[in-house]
This record gives C-alpha cells, structure tokens and sequence, in this order.
C-alpha cells in the first residue's frame, strides 16, 4: 500500500512538472509568434534601465543597410549560414575562457536578438538555456530579416537609449536611415559595452576597431553576407 502510495506521488509530480513544460513550450510560441508581427514594446533591460527608456522602432526599410552590415562585421559574420548557433565561435570562447584572461563571447546576433527580446542581462545556465530555445524559436518561427529588425530596435546603444534610431538621433543627430559607413561602424563597434564605449569620439582601441569594421561593411557587401536579410 505505502508504494503504491509513493508511486502515486510520484506520477503526480511527472505529470504536474510535464504539463509546466508543455504550457511554457506553448506560451513561449505564442509570444514569439506575436512579436513577428507586432514591434517589441519593451524589453527586461529597458524595465530595470535606471537612466530611464528612449527609444523609437523603426523597420528595417528605415535603417541604412550599411547599419546590417556593420553589425554583421562586428558581431557574426555567419549570420546568414548558422542556425542560430556558432558552434565553431561557442568552442573558441570556451577554450579562450578555459584559459584565463578576458572573458569571450561566442553570441550570435540571433542570439542576443532572442536575450534582448525576450530574458534579461546577465549570465547563468539557466538563463543561458531559456537563450537557447528562445533562440531556436526566433530562427524556426521569424526568419533572418526579422531578427535583425528587432536586434536593431532593441539592442542598448547608449545609456537610456535603445535601438539604432535612437542611437542615431543621439549621436548624429539625423536618422538611421541616413547613417554613413562611418558612423554605422563606431556604432556597431558600441554595441557590445554601449555605457562605456564612446560613439561620437572614440579613441585607441576603439577608434581601431571601428575603422576594421568600416573597411568589413565591404566585405559583407562583395560576399553578399547580409543576403538573408533582403530576399
């Protein structure tokens, strides 16, 4: 009698841990379905942002294609060819991180789209695992053009400030849709640490780094990386 009293128990709690499951698997479908049609109205880190929010969606058609590009330079030139995932940058950082030193990331910009969109900041399996089927979603269920339409509309590009428009409008005081290939490059270069890492005047290392990726926006536009994005 006890055992089978403990066996109930127990297929109670598999059924009640699969139905969490299945109604998280569902709920998570549905908001990434609502978000392909639908701008992202705002995001965990523009919640818990202490600056306060500016930001203004715009669509892709009103972001100069030299702001995909330099994104796709600095963040994932596989863009168009992974899944979501890659692998061959997730095995660099582990090995670089295994090693010491500074800390590498191996994101993709499909991944940091689905961070952005729809977790918040910060690290951790657990918080990495929810990245990872986010990220799955938003490949199956958006599509390239889309995901780099809410990685540009919702990615911090300075404090306060969300998305390339407003970047833009900050810094340069004109649109993304007439940005340069200079001022897309210092922009992108920002993306990673855009509270500390200057746009309008950068210096040393940055001023480098944005020049390399000046120069990478023509590579992807002779190999045609950002394809995906425009079909």
């Amino acid at each position: 009698m006890a055992k089978a009293h403990t066996r109930g128990i127990f297929a109670r709690i598999i059924i009640g841990i699969v139905k969490i499951v299945i109604a998280f698997v569902l709920f998570s479908a549905l908001w990434v379905l609502a978000y392909r049609v639908i701008p992202v109205p705002v995001t965990a880190t523009m919640l818990m942002d202490e600056n306060g929010i500016t930001k203004d969606w715009e669509p892709l058609s009103n972001i100069d294609r030299d702001m995909v590009r330099a994104v796709i330079a600095a963040e994932d030139g596989k863009f168009c060819t992974h899944d979501g995932f890659d692998r061959e940058a997730i095995e660099k950082a582990i090995q670089k991180n295994a090693e010491g030193g500074r800390i590498r990331g191996g994101s993709t910009i499909s991944q940091q789209a689905a961070k952005n969109a729809f977790l918040w900041q910060g690290g951790g399996y657990f918080r990495k695992g929810l990245e990872a089927w986010f990220t799955f979603l938003i490949e199956k269920l958006w599509g390239k053009r889309r995901i780099m339409e809410v990685y540009l509309n919702v990615a911090e590009t300075g404090i306060g400030t969300y998305g390339v428009e407003a970047g833009s409008v900050r810094y340069f005081d004109h649109g993304a849709d007439r940005l340069s290939t200079t001022e897309a490059a210092r922009m992108a270069a920002a993306l990673p640490l855009p509270k500390k890492r200057s746009v309008k005047n950068p210096t040393g290392w940055l001023a480098r780094h944005g020049n390399t990726i000046r120069s990478r926006i023509g590579v992807v536009a002779r190999d045609g990386l950002d394809s995906c994005v425009y079909e």
